[in-house]
Parts: C-alpha cells; sequence; structure tokens
C-alpha cells in the first residue's frame, strides 16, 4: 500500500490541486483511498465538506506524529495520499518519514525553485539513512507551455538531483473551477484537465514499479 506525499514548503504551488484530483483519479481506477490533510490550513478538508465526503475520504493529521498516527489507520486502503504543510518543517519531515514517494510541485517561478531548497535537503537527509527511501520527485504546476521561463526552471530544478517528471499540470480554469465547488476535474472526465491527471497518475505508477525493482 503506497504512501504518495505532496509537498513543497512553499504556499500556493499546487499541493492540494495535485493531491484530491489525483486521489480521485485513483479512486476511479478502482482503488481504495485515503486522503490525508496534514496542513494546518486544512483546505483538503475544506474541499472534502464542499463535496460532503463523496469523493475520498479525508483525514486531518497535522502533527509530528503522522507516521505513527498513519500506521494506525492506513489498513485496507491501497493508496494513501497526503497533502502536506507549506512552511513548517518538521510536518515535512514527519510526511517524508511517512512517504515512499515525495512529489514535489513546483511553479515555473524561481521563487518556487529557490524555497524547494529546504525540502530537498530534509528528503536527502532521510534518504542517506534509508538506503535511499522514500523515492522524490519534481511536477511542474501550473505550467505554461513553450516558455522560456518553463525552461530555464527545469534546467535550474535539475541542479537538485532529483528526477522532474515528464507529465505536469498546466494553467487551467478547470482546476480551481471545480475545486470551489468540492469536486475534481473528473467532473468532466475527457477534459484536457483530466487527461493531464491520468498522466500524473500513470507516472506516480511507474515511478512506484522502479521503486519495487
Amino acid at each position: 500500500m503506497p504512501v504518495i506525499s505532496i509537498l513543497n514548503q512553499k504556499g500556493g504551488a499546487g499541493k492540494t490541486t495535485i493531491a484530491v484530483n489525483l486521489a480521485h483519479a485513483l479512486k476511479l481506477e478502482g482503488g481504495k483511498v485515503l486522503l490525508v490533510d496534514s496542513d494546518p490550513q486544512g483546505s483538503a478538508r475544506d474541499w472534502n465538506e464542499a463535496n460532503e465526503g463523496e469523493i475520498v475520504p479525508v483525514v486531518g493529521l497535522d502533527r509530528e506524529t503522522l507516521p505513527k498516527d498513519l500506521q494506525a489507520i492506513k489498513a485496507g486502503y491501497d493508496w494513501v495520499i497526503i497533502d502536506g504543510a507549506p512552511q513548517i518543517a518538521k510536518l515535512s519531515g514527519a510526511a517524508v518519514k511517512a512517504s515512499d514517494l515525495v512529489v514535489i510541485p513546483c511553479q515555473p517561478s524561481p521563487y518556487d525553485v529557490w524555497a524547494a531548497a529546504d525540502l530537498v535537503d530534509i528528503i536527502k537527509a532521510r534518504q542517506d539513512v534509508t538506503n535511499g527511501k522514500p523515492l522524490a520527485a519534481f511536477i511542474i504546476s501550473r505550467a505554461i507551455k513553450n516558455t522560456k521561463l518553463g525552461r530555464e526552471v527545469q534546467e535550474a530544478l535539475e541542479g537538485y538531483e532529483l528526477p522532474i517528471m515528464h507529465s505536469s499540470t498546466t494553467q487551467r480554469v478547470a482546476y480551481p473551477t471545480t475545486a470551489s465547488e468540492g469536486q475534481t476535474v473528473f467532473v468532466e472526465p475527457k477534459s484536457a484537465a483530466a487527461q493531464e491527471v491520468n498522466l500524473i497518475k500513470n507516472e506516480v505508477k511507474e515511478l512506484l514499479n522502479d521503486l519495487k525493482s
């Protein structure tokens, strides 16, 4: 049962957007999915309340005991998705410790690239004592296709020596619009946004398969 954390210590990087949509994508594929909101701001819990808990179950675990607490509740689920907390290093460290895979959303902005440094340090420190686990990879969020800035950010992220996912989210009104209604982009399953999330889902599964091999 893989645990996937969506983490970035910079606010507004697109963590919750990716977390809720990825969780729904995995559920639509037939998986039993638990979404863990480890952000004290509770954005995923607010989203869950807006849809009356009808998409995926969401629990709030915004404390440093997250790895131990998660062990007590994760039985019976095929997937656990953690929506991480920004700015709080101890909560990020707890999520990293609990994870098999950490996905780091990064907008095409130099500020996002710089802000990732502390989280990368936390991940690499954990990897050093656990034989390279968890696996971690960047994902570009809210990308603007075919722009010079996008290419420059991609090159800058390569300096962290972590993989960069091929899939991404792009600037689409479907993401904030569906979130405000407590929904996901799968209200229109053939939309371009839904296709983006399915590509992310598939790449996440490939990364986890590589981890097993």
